[in-house]
Protein backbone atom coordinates (compact mmCIF):
# COMPACT_ATOMS: atom_id res chain seq x y z
CA UNK A 1 0.00 0.00 0.00
CA UNK A 2 1.65 3.27 -1.10
CA UNK A 3 0.45 5.23 1.52
CA UNK A 4 1.00 3.14 4.04
CA UNK A 5 4.60 3.95 5.24
CA UNK A 6 3.44 7.54 6.41
CA UNK A 7 1.53 5.92 9.25
CA UNK A 8 3.08 6.35 12.53
CA UNK A 9 4.52 3.38 14.60
CA UNK A 10 3.67 4.89 18.12
CA UNK A 11 2.00 1.49 19.82
CA UNK A 12 3.96 0.04 22.28
CA UNK A 13 3.46 -3.30 24.16
CA UNK A 14 2.35 -1.40 27.32
CA UNK A 15 0.27 0.18 24.74
CA UNK A 16 -1.29 -2.75 22.83
CA UNK A 17 -1.59 -4.78 25.78
CA UNK A 18 -3.60 -1.63 27.59
CA UNK A 19 -5.54 -1.87 24.23
CA UNK A 20 -6.91 -5.34 24.40
CA UNK A 21 -7.90 -4.64 28.20
CA UNK A 22 -10.08 -1.43 27.08
CA UNK A 23 -11.35 -3.44 23.95
CA UNK A 24 -12.16 -6.30 25.46
CA UNK A 25 -12.63 -6.53 29.31
CA UNK A 26 -15.96 -4.57 29.71
CA UNK A 27 -17.48 -4.58 32.82
CA UNK A 28 -21.09 -4.75 31.58
CA UNK A 29 -20.56 -8.10 30.50
CA UNK A 30 -19.91 -9.49 34.59
CA UNK A 31 -23.45 -8.09 35.35
CA UNK A 32 -25.16 -9.68 32.17
CA UNK A 33 -23.58 -12.47 32.97
CA UNK A 34 -24.18 -12.77 37.04
CA UNK A 35 -27.52 -11.86 36.23
CA UNK A 36 -28.06 -16.13 35.20
CA UNK A 37 -27.50 -17.01 37.76
CA UNK A 38 -24.16 -19.36 39.30
CA UNK A 39 -24.34 -21.65 36.32
CA UNK A 40 -23.50 -18.73 33.94
CA UNK A 41 -19.69 -19.70 35.48
CA UNK A 42 -19.79 -22.84 33.51
CA UNK A 43 -20.48 -21.08 30.40
CA UNK A 44 -17.68 -18.45 30.93
CA UNK A 45 -15.22 -21.50 30.61
CA UNK A 46 -16.59 -22.70 27.88
CA UNK A 47 -16.45 -19.53 26.10
CA UNK A 48 -12.75 -19.61 27.10
CA UNK A 49 -11.82 -22.66 25.97
CA UNK A 50 -14.06 -23.27 22.41
CA UNK A 51 -13.98 -19.75 21.32
CA UNK A 52 -11.22 -17.31 23.12
CA UNK A 53 -8.27 -20.01 23.20
CA UNK A 54 -9.30 -20.99 19.33
CA UNK A 55 -9.49 -17.15 18.32
CA UNK A 56 -6.31 -16.17 20.53
CA UNK A 57 -4.48 -18.77 19.15
CA UNK A 58 -5.37 -17.78 15.47
CA UNK A 59 -5.11 -14.32 15.42
CA UNK A 60 -1.15 -14.53 17.18
CA UNK A 61 -0.45 -16.88 13.95
CA UNK A 62 -2.42 -14.74 11.63
CA UNK A 63 -0.91 -11.72 12.75
CA UNK A 64 2.62 -12.93 12.49
CA UNK A 65 1.75 -14.20 9.13
CA UNK A 66 0.96 -10.92 7.52
CA UNK A 67 1.69 -8.33 10.33
CA UNK A 68 0.39 -5.37 7.89
CA UNK A 69 -2.12 -3.12 8.35
CA UNK A 70 -5.42 -4.13 7.88
CA UNK A 71 -5.15 -7.20 10.04
CA UNK A 72 -8.94 -9.67 9.23
CA UNK A 73 -9.49 -7.54 5.90
CA UNK A 74 -5.67 -8.97 5.01
CA UNK A 75 -6.00 -12.21 6.34
CA UNK A 76 -9.28 -13.04 4.74
CA UNK A 77 -7.86 -11.58 1.14
CA UNK A 78 -4.94 -14.13 1.67
CA UNK A 79 -7.38 -17.32 1.79
CA UNK A 80 -10.02 -16.04 -0.32
CA UNK A 81 -9.57 -13.25 -2.27
CA UNK A 82 -11.18 -10.11 -2.41
CA UNK A 83 -14.55 -10.34 -2.17
CA UNK A 84 -14.72 -12.79 1.29
CA UNK A 85 -12.23 -9.82 2.72
CA UNK A 86 -14.24 -7.11 1.62
CA UNK A 87 -17.17 -8.54 2.90
CA UNK A 88 -15.26 -9.71 6.22
CA UNK A 89 -14.23 -6.10 6.99
CA UNK A 90 -17.59 -4.64 5.95
CA UNK A 91 -19.32 -6.86 8.53
CA UNK A 92 -16.75 -6.43 10.98
CA UNK A 93 -16.80 -2.79 10.18
CA UNK A 94 -20.78 -2.31 10.95
CA UNK A 95 -20.43 -4.75 13.66
CA UNK A 96 -18.56 -1.97 16.06
CA UNK A 97 -21.92 0.68 14.59
CA UNK A 98 -24.50 -0.76 17.21
CA UNK A 99 -21.45 -1.92 20.00
CA UNK A 100 -20.64 1.69 20.30
CA UNK A 101 -24.25 2.70 21.17
CA UNK A 102 -24.65 -0.12 23.57
CA UNK A 103 -21.78 0.63 25.80
CA UNK A 104 -22.19 4.15 25.82
CA UNK A 105 -25.91 3.12 26.81
CA UNK A 106 -24.30 1.58 29.31
CA UNK A 107 -21.58 3.93 30.51
CA UNK A 108 -24.85 6.72 30.32
CA UNK A 109 -26.29 4.25 32.71
CA UNK A 110 -23.44 3.97 35.03
CA UNK A 111 -22.63 7.69 35.42
CA UNK A 112 -26.07 8.77 36.65
CA UNK A 113 -25.00 7.02 39.75
CA UNK A 114 -22.15 9.46 40.72
CA UNK A 115 -24.89 12.20 40.68
CA UNK A 116 -26.86 11.20 43.50
CA UNK A 117 -30.88 10.20 43.63
CA UNK A 118 -32.00 13.27 41.03
CA UNK A 119 -29.96 12.37 38.61
CA UNK A 120 -31.56 8.73 38.59
CA UNK A 121 -35.11 10.40 36.70
CA UNK A 122 -32.84 10.13 33.40
CA UNK A 123 -32.65 6.04 33.92
CA UNK A 124 -36.13 5.60 31.59
CA UNK A 125 -35.26 8.77 29.54
CA UNK A 126 -34.11 7.48 25.82
CA UNK A 127 -32.83 11.59 25.11
CA UNK A 128 -30.82 11.25 27.97
CA UNK A 129 -29.07 7.85 26.65
CA UNK A 130 -28.64 9.28 22.89
CA UNK A 131 -27.20 12.75 24.25
CA UNK A 132 -24.47 10.73 26.12
CA UNK A 133 -23.74 8.42 23.09
CA UNK A 134 -23.58 11.23 20.37
CA UNK A 135 -21.21 13.54 22.31
CA UNK A 136 -18.73 11.00 23.20
CA UNK A 137 -18.84 9.38 19.60
CA UNK A 138 -17.80 12.78 18.64
CA UNK A 139 -14.62 13.58 21.39
CA UNK A 140 -13.52 10.07 19.92
CA UNK A 141 -13.84 10.98 16.47
CA UNK A 142 -11.83 14.05 16.53
CA UNK A 143 -9.29 12.93 18.99
CA UNK A 144 -8.51 10.01 16.97
CA UNK A 145 -8.15 12.08 14.07
CA UNK A 146 -5.65 14.44 15.61
CA UNK A 147 -3.60 11.86 16.06
CA UNK A 148 -2.77 8.08 17.42
CA UNK A 149 -0.70 9.50 20.17
CA UNK A 150 -3.46 11.12 21.63
CA UNK A 151 -5.86 8.20 20.76
CA UNK A 152 -3.72 5.64 22.78
CA UNK A 153 -3.78 7.90 25.74
CA UNK A 154 -7.80 8.01 26.14
CA UNK A 155 -7.50 3.84 25.38
CA UNK A 156 -5.06 3.26 28.12
CA UNK A 157 -6.96 5.71 30.39
CA UNK A 158 -10.29 3.93 29.79
CA UNK A 159 -8.54 -0.03 30.32
CA UNK A 160 -8.13 1.43 34.14
CA UNK A 161 -12.00 2.21 33.85
CA UNK A 162 -12.31 -1.86 33.98
CA UNK A 163 -8.93 -3.12 35.94
CA UNK A 164 -10.13 -0.93 39.01
CA UNK A 165 -13.60 -1.29 39.59
CA UNK A 166 -13.42 -4.99 39.17
CA UNK A 167 -10.48 -5.64 41.24
CA UNK A 168 -12.09 -3.42 44.07
CA UNK A 169 -15.51 -5.45 43.64
CA UNK A 170 -13.32 -8.82 44.25
CA UNK A 171 -12.05 -7.40 47.43
CA UNK A 172 -15.55 -6.05 48.44
CA UNK A 173 -16.89 -9.62 47.78
CA UNK A 174 -14.43 -11.25 49.46
CA UNK A 175 -14.87 -9.03 52.38
CA UNK A 176 -18.87 -9.31 52.19
CA UNK A 177 -18.26 -13.41 52.30
CA UNK A 178 -16.54 -13.31 55.55
CA UNK A 179 -18.63 -10.61 57.23
CA UNK A 180 -21.95 -11.66 55.91
CA UNK A 181 -21.76 -15.22 53.75
CA UNK A 182 -22.62 -15.84 50.55
CA UNK A 183 -25.72 -14.02 49.01
CA UNK A 184 -25.88 -17.39 46.57
CA UNK A 185 -24.90 -20.81 47.15
CA UNK A 186 -23.15 -22.95 44.67
CA UNK A 187 -24.55 -26.18 44.50
CA UNK A 188 -24.31 -28.88 41.42
CA UNK A 189 -27.87 -28.31 40.65
CA UNK A 190 -27.52 -24.77 40.02
CA UNK A 191 -24.27 -24.54 38.40
CA UNK A 192 -25.61 -26.65 35.66
CA UNK A 193 -26.89 -24.58 32.67
CA UNK A 194 -30.41 -25.35 31.84
CA UNK A 195 -31.35 -23.78 28.34
CA UNK A 196 -34.14 -21.13 27.87
CA UNK A 197 -35.19 -19.38 25.46
CA UNK A 198 -34.84 -16.39 27.64
CA UNK A 199 -31.36 -16.80 28.94
CA UNK A 200 -29.50 -17.42 25.15
CA UNK A 201 -28.84 -13.43 24.77
CA UNK A 202 -26.71 -14.23 27.55
CA UNK A 203 -24.70 -17.14 26.84
CA UNK A 204 -24.36 -15.34 23.45
CA UNK A 205 -23.04 -12.09 25.60
CA UNK A 206 -20.64 -14.61 26.96
CA UNK A 207 -18.72 -15.36 24.01
CA UNK A 208 -19.17 -11.87 22.71
CA UNK A 209 -17.71 -10.66 25.73
CA UNK A 210 -14.23 -12.86 24.21
CA UNK A 211 -14.43 -11.05 21.35
CA UNK A 212 -12.02 -8.20 19.76
CA UNK A 213 -8.47 -9.76 20.80
CA UNK A 214 -7.61 -9.46 16.57
CA UNK A 215 -9.20 -5.89 16.71
CA UNK A 216 -5.57 -4.09 17.30
CA UNK A 217 -4.19 -6.37 14.50
CA UNK A 218 -5.76 -3.96 12.20
CA UNK A 219 -3.18 -1.44 13.20
CA UNK A 220 -0.17 -3.56 12.26
CA UNK A 221 1.54 -0.64 10.63
CA UNK A 222 1.30 1.76 13.26
CA UNK A 223 2.74 -1.13 16.05
CA UNK A 224 6.08 -1.35 17.11
CA UNK A 225 7.36 -4.78 15.68
CA UNK A 226 4.14 -6.46 15.73
CA UNK A 227 5.60 -9.96 15.01
CA UNK A 228 6.92 -9.97 19.12
CA UNK A 229 4.67 -7.56 20.49
CA UNK A 230 1.53 -9.23 19.62
CA UNK A 231 1.66 -12.38 21.29
CA UNK A 232 3.06 -11.12 24.54
CA UNK A 233 -0.06 -8.72 24.34
CA UNK A 234 -2.31 -11.71 24.06
CA UNK A 235 -0.70 -13.62 26.65
CA UNK A 236 -0.54 -10.65 29.40
CA UNK A 237 -4.13 -8.96 28.24
CA UNK A 238 -5.34 -12.28 27.65
CA UNK A 239 -4.95 -13.58 31.43
CA UNK A 240 -6.06 -10.29 32.31
CA UNK A 241 -9.47 -10.79 30.66
CA UNK A 242 -9.61 -14.27 31.87
CA UNK A 243 -9.51 -13.00 35.13
CA UNK A 244 -11.44 -10.05 35.13
CA UNK A 245 -14.26 -12.02 33.58
CA UNK A 246 -14.65 -14.98 35.50
CA UNK A 247 -13.17 -13.61 38.49
CA UNK A 248 -15.92 -10.37 38.46
CA UNK A 249 -18.69 -12.56 38.02
CA UNK A 250 -18.35 -15.09 40.58
CA UNK A 251 -17.68 -11.70 42.82
CA UNK A 252 -21.00 -10.40 42.12
CA UNK A 253 -22.94 -13.84 42.75
CA UNK A 254 -20.76 -13.97 46.07
CA UNK A 255 -21.90 -10.76 47.12
CA UNK A 256 -25.80 -10.17 45.58
CA UNK A 257 -28.34 -11.88 44.50
CA UNK A 258 -28.55 -12.31 40.58
CA UNK A 259 -31.60 -10.03 39.93
CA UNK A 260 -29.84 -7.25 41.52
CA UNK A 261 -27.20 -6.91 38.66
CA UNK A 262 -29.57 -6.86 35.24
CA UNK A 263 -30.16 -4.19 32.80
CA UNK A 264 -27.52 -1.90 31.11
CA UNK A 265 -27.10 -0.41 34.57
CA UNK A 266 -26.21 -3.77 36.69
CA UNK A 267 -22.84 -3.54 37.22
CA UNK A 268 -22.82 -0.21 39.12
CA UNK A 269 -26.05 -0.73 40.55
CA UNK A 270 -24.68 -4.00 42.29
CA UNK A 271 -21.58 -1.57 43.32
CA UNK A 272 -24.27 0.78 44.85
CA UNK A 273 -25.73 -2.45 46.70
CA UNK A 274 -22.80 -3.84 48.13
CA UNK A 275 -21.25 -0.66 49.31
CA UNK A 276 -23.96 0.47 51.18
CA UNK A 277 -24.17 -2.97 52.69
CA UNK A 278 -20.58 -2.65 54.03
CA UNK A 279 -20.62 1.05 54.96
CA UNK A 280 -18.57 2.21 51.92
CA UNK A 281 -21.16 4.50 50.29
CA UNK A 282 -18.96 6.78 49.61
CA UNK A 283 -17.19 4.37 46.85
CA UNK A 284 -19.97 4.61 44.53
CA UNK A 285 -19.29 7.75 42.98
CA UNK A 286 -15.67 6.93 42.12
CA UNK A 287 -16.56 3.45 40.29
CA UNK A 288 -19.64 4.65 38.51
CA UNK A 289 -17.03 7.09 36.92
CA UNK A 290 -14.59 4.59 36.54
CA UNK A 291 -16.90 2.76 35.04
CA UNK A 292 -18.48 5.26 32.85
CA UNK A 293 -14.79 5.87 31.90
CA UNK A 294 -14.22 2.35 30.98
CA UNK A 295 -17.16 2.45 28.37
CA UNK A 296 -15.87 5.73 26.33
CA UNK A 297 -12.65 3.97 26.71
CA UNK A 298 -13.72 0.63 25.03
CA UNK A 299 -16.01 2.78 22.54
CA UNK A 300 -12.63 4.64 21.73
CA UNK A 301 -10.57 1.74 21.06
CA UNK A 302 -13.16 -0.28 18.80
CA UNK A 303 -13.18 2.95 16.71
CA UNK A 304 -9.68 3.74 16.69
CA UNK A 305 -8.79 0.36 15.57
CA UNK A 306 -11.55 -0.70 13.35
CA UNK A 307 -11.76 2.95 11.32
CA UNK A 308 -8.12 1.09 10.00
CA UNK A 309 -10.27 -1.95 7.40
CA UNK A 310 -12.67 0.83 5.88
CA UNK A 311 -9.16 2.50 5.26
CA UNK A 312 -7.32 -0.64 3.82
CA UNK A 313 -10.27 -0.87 1.65
CA UNK A 314 -10.08 2.42 0.52
CA UNK A 315 -6.40 2.13 -0.52
CA UNK A 316 -7.35 -0.95 -2.16
CA UNK A 317 -9.99 0.96 -4.13
CA UNK A 318 -12.96 -1.26 -2.91
CA UNK A 319 -14.24 1.74 -1.25
CA UNK A 320 -14.21 5.33 -2.22
CA UNK A 321 -10.34 6.59 -2.47
CA UNK A 322 -11.06 9.31 -0.25
CA UNK A 323 -11.29 6.61 2.25
CA UNK A 324 -7.57 5.50 2.09
CA UNK A 325 -6.29 9.57 2.53
CA UNK A 326 -3.81 10.10 5.57
CA UNK A 327 -3.74 13.87 7.06
CA UNK A 328 -0.92 15.41 6.20
CA UNK A 329 -0.26 16.81 9.63
CA UNK A 330 -1.82 14.70 11.85
CA UNK A 331 -1.29 11.10 9.92
CA UNK A 332 -4.25 9.34 10.78
CA UNK A 333 -6.71 8.12 7.95
CA UNK A 334 -8.79 11.06 8.59
CA UNK A 335 -11.67 10.14 6.30
CA UNK A 336 -11.99 6.56 7.60
CA UNK A 337 -12.43 7.81 11.04
CA UNK A 338 -14.46 10.46 10.69
CA UNK A 339 -17.11 8.72 8.86
CA UNK A 340 -17.00 5.76 11.03
CA UNK A 341 -17.80 7.97 13.98
CA UNK A 342 -20.45 9.70 11.94
CA UNK A 343 -22.19 6.40 11.18
CA UNK A 344 -21.76 5.73 14.72
CA UNK A 345 -23.68 8.63 15.46
CA UNK A 346 -26.61 7.73 13.25
CA UNK A 347 -27.19 4.63 14.29
CA UNK A 348 -27.17 5.30 17.83
CA UNK A 349 -30.55 7.92 17.08
CA UNK A 350 -31.83 5.08 15.13
CA UNK A 351 -31.26 1.62 17.69
CA UNK A 352 -33.75 3.73 19.79
CA UNK A 353 -36.59 3.52 17.68
CA UNK A 354 -39.79 2.11 18.56
CA UNK A 355 -38.57 0.59 22.02
CA UNK A 356 -37.74 0.96 25.53
CA UNK A 357 -33.85 1.85 26.62
CA UNK A 358 -33.13 -1.88 27.64
CA UNK A 359 -35.34 -3.35 24.69
CA UNK A 360 -32.95 -0.67 22.35
CA UNK A 361 -29.89 -1.88 24.75
CA UNK A 362 -30.76 -5.47 23.74
CA UNK A 363 -31.17 -4.82 20.54
CA UNK A 364 -28.02 -3.14 19.76
CA UNK A 365 -26.40 -6.02 21.67
CA UNK A 366 -27.78 -8.74 19.57
CA UNK A 367 -26.78 -6.77 16.07
CA UNK A 368 -23.47 -6.56 17.39
CA UNK A 369 -23.00 -10.00 17.99
CA UNK A 370 -24.52 -11.67 14.86
CA UNK A 371 -22.73 -8.79 12.18
CA UNK A 372 -19.16 -9.72 14.46
CA UNK A 373 -19.43 -12.91 14.26
CA UNK A 374 -20.05 -13.12 10.72
CA UNK A 375 -16.12 -11.96 9.78
CA UNK A 376 -15.01 -14.95 12.52
CA UNK A 377 -16.36 -17.70 10.60
CA UNK A 378 -13.71 -16.31 7.72
CA UNK A 379 -10.86 -15.44 10.15
CA UNK A 380 -11.07 -19.11 11.43
CA UNK A 381 -11.65 -20.57 7.74
CA UNK A 382 -8.46 -18.23 7.01
CA UNK A 383 -6.57 -20.10 9.48
CA UNK A 384 -7.05 -23.41 8.15
CA UNK A 385 -6.68 -22.42 4.76
CA UNK A 386 -3.34 -20.68 4.94
CA UNK A 387 -2.26 -23.99 6.95
CA UNK A 388 -1.08 -25.33 3.39
CA UNK A 389 1.24 -22.28 2.59
CA UNK A 390 4.67 -22.02 3.55
CA UNK A 391 6.32 -20.46 6.44
CA UNK A 392 8.50 -17.84 6.59
CA UNK A 393 11.36 -17.40 8.96
CA UNK A 394 10.29 -15.39 11.97
CA UNK A 395 6.95 -16.55 11.76
CA UNK A 396 5.09 -17.84 15.35
CA UNK A 397 2.70 -20.75 14.79
CA UNK A 398 0.15 -22.18 16.75
CA UNK A 399 1.40 -24.82 19.53
CA UNK A 400 1.73 -27.98 17.68
CA UNK A 401 1.69 -26.83 14.31
CA UNK A 402 -0.71 -27.59 11.14
CA UNK A 403 -3.27 -30.43 13.26
CA UNK A 404 -3.31 -28.37 16.48
CA UNK A 405 -4.09 -25.38 13.62
CA UNK A 406 -6.49 -27.07 11.84
CA UNK A 407 -8.62 -28.36 14.98
CA UNK A 408 -8.56 -25.05 16.49
CA UNK A 409 -10.10 -23.38 13.52
CA UNK A 410 -12.77 -26.13 13.45
CA UNK A 411 -13.78 -25.86 17.47
CA UNK A 412 -13.45 -21.80 16.14
CA UNK A 413 -15.86 -22.01 13.21
CA UNK A 414 -18.19 -24.27 15.57
CA UNK A 415 -18.35 -22.32 18.62
CA UNK A 416 -18.92 -19.45 16.39
CA UNK A 417 -21.80 -20.76 14.57
CA UNK A 418 -23.44 -21.34 17.58
CA UNK A 419 -23.18 -17.91 19.10
CA UNK A 420 -25.26 -16.84 15.94
CA UNK A 421 -27.97 -18.54 16.24
CA UNK A 422 -28.25 -18.00 19.78
CA UNK A 423 -28.18 -13.67 19.95
CA UNK A 424 -31.37 -14.21 17.37
CA UNK A 425 -33.28 -15.19 21.04
CA UNK A 426 -34.89 -11.97 22.26
CA UNK A 427 -34.14 -11.24 26.03
CA UNK A 428 -37.33 -11.87 28.62
CA UNK A 429 -37.55 -8.20 29.24
CA UNK A 430 -38.21 -7.90 25.63
CA UNK A 431 -41.63 -6.61 25.03
CA UNK A 432 -42.27 -7.22 21.57
CA UNK A 433 -40.24 -9.89 20.75
CA UNK A 434 -41.20 -10.12 16.62
CA UNK A 435 -40.37 -6.14 16.40
CA UNK A 436 -36.82 -7.06 18.29
CA UNK A 437 -36.16 -10.60 15.66
CA UNK A 438 -36.73 -8.42 13.21
CA UNK A 439 -34.89 -5.50 13.66
CA UNK A 440 -31.94 -8.04 14.30
CA UNK A 441 -32.24 -9.95 11.70
CA UNK A 442 -33.41 -7.46 8.87
CA UNK A 443 -30.67 -4.97 10.28
CA UNK A 444 -27.45 -7.13 9.72
CA UNK A 445 -29.26 -8.55 6.13
CA UNK A 446 -29.04 -4.84 5.64
CA UNK A 447 -26.09 -4.41 6.24
CA UNK A 448 -24.20 -7.03 4.65
CA UNK A 449 -26.59 -6.40 1.58
CA UNK A 450 -25.22 -2.87 1.64
CA UNK A 451 -21.56 -3.96 1.36
CA UNK A 452 -22.22 -6.57 -1.16
CA UNK A 453 -23.69 -3.96 -3.21
CA UNK A 454 -20.95 -1.01 -2.46
CA UNK A 455 -18.10 -4.26 -3.21
CA UNK A 456 -20.24 -4.56 -7.03
CA UNK A 457 -19.99 -0.50 -7.59
CA UNK A 458 -16.40 -0.23 -6.38
CA UNK A 459 -15.58 -2.80 -9.02
CA UNK A 460 -17.62 -2.03 -11.55
CA UNK A 461 -16.22 1.47 -11.44
CA UNK A 462 -12.84 0.35 -11.12
CA UNK A 463 -13.52 -1.82 -14.25
CA UNK A 464 -14.75 0.88 -16.12
CA UNK A 465 -11.33 3.34 -15.01
CA UNK A 466 -9.18 0.00 -16.45
CA UNK A 467 -10.85 -0.14 -19.77
CA UNK A 468 -10.23 2.98 -21.69
CA UNK A 469 -6.38 2.89 -20.48
CA UNK A 470 -6.93 -0.77 -22.39
CA UNK A 471 -8.05 0.48 -25.28
CA UNK A 472 -6.19 3.81 -26.11
CA UNK A 473 -3.64 2.03 -27.59
CA UNK A 474 -5.47 0.59 -30.19
CA UNK A 475 -7.03 3.47 -30.81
Amino acid sequence: MASTPALKRSIRLRDLVLLYVVIVLSVRWTATAAAAGPSILVIWIAALLFFFIPLAASVMELSSRHPEEGGIYIWTREAFGDFAAFIAAWAYWMSNLPFFASVLYFGAASALFAFGARAQSLASTPAYYIAFAVFWLGMITLLNIVGIDTGRWLNNIGAFGSILPLGILMLMAAVSWVRFGPATHFTRANMVPHWSFDNAVFWSGVFFAFSAIECASAMGDEMENPRRNVPWAILIGGSILVIGYIGGTAALLVALPSEAVGGPDGFVNGIHILANHLGLGWLLAPMALLVALNAVGGAAGNLSTTARLPFVAGVDRYLPAAFGSIHPRFRTPWVALAVYGGAGIVVALLGQAGTTVRGAYDVLVSMGVISLFIPYLFLFAALIRLQSRPVGAGIRRVPGGKPVAIVLGSVGLLSTSITILLSTIPGAEETNKPLAIAKVLGGTALLVGLGVAVFLAERRKARAHIRPAIDAPLA
